[in-house]
């Protein structure tokens, strides 16, 4: 048997073991859906309450000419550009809403990246387009970057609404005053975490919709 065989043996005609790995993948696939069911319940359990007044709270400030920007890191990231094009380009019947990610700018990331450090490249663009009833949603696994903790803290500045996404135990996010309401997963496993954010700002974007058709009305 070649060394290849030995390492899959699964892939090979007549080799052992596929039935087994089946088995395994069958069995943490299982596993890990009923986690993010259970997970998902729990943070709207926990968190039902809290993501209507924010859903009101930004409904307001929608009303009144206000903005969405978001941002993130990694993973994060790509969720803060999946959160705006949920705002902005929602679909038949819902209202389009103005909102921006602060992550799409390569040649701003970069710029200030290089220029003055991978800290400020959040909180300078709040700083140039961010207004008084503004919205800041900040999207993080851990809670305790860096670059997030000073964006959201100059949206405070600015007279902005402060929305945090976090997991794990909320991190840094936790421990800032200014922020207006913080959604935490409970969980340590990073796919975990950002699968029930996606429920999180899913349902925020969704009460938020219907506050604004209700008020409409």
């Amino acid at each position: 048997m070649t060394e290849m065989q030995q390492l899959y043996p699964f892939l090979y005609a007549g080799g052992s073991g596929l039935d087994t790995l089946m088995d395994d993948v069958r069995r943490s696939t299982a596993d890990k859906a009923n986690d993010i069911v259970r997970l998902r319940e729990t943070v709207l359990e926990e968190h039902g309450e809290d993501l209507v007044a924010c859903a009101a709270r930004m409904a307001d400030a929608f009303r009144s000419g206000g903005r969405l920007f978001t941002f993130g890191n990694g993973g994060s990231s790509t969720d803060a550009q999946d959160v705006a094009a949920l705002f902005l380009n929602p679909g038949d019947p819902g209202t389009p809403l103005p909102a921006l990610a602060l992550t799409t700018d390569v040649a701003v990331v970069t710029a200030l990246s290089n220029d003055i450090g991978f800290e400020v490249v959040f909180a300078r663009q709040l700083a140039a387009f961010g207004r008084p009833g503004d919205i800041a949603l900040a999207l993080s696994t851990s809670g305790n970057s860096d670059n997030l903790i000073a964006a959201l803290r100059e949206a405070g500045r600015r007279g902005m609404v402060t929305v945090g996404l976090a997991g794990y135990t909320g991190g840094q996010m936790a421990e800032e005053p200014g922020l207006h309401h913080l959604f935490v997963v409970p969980s340590s496993s990073v796919h975990r975490v950002q699968e029930a954010q996606t429920t999180i700002y899913h349902a925020l974007w969704e009460l938020t919709q219907r506050e604004l058709t209700r008020e409409a009305v």
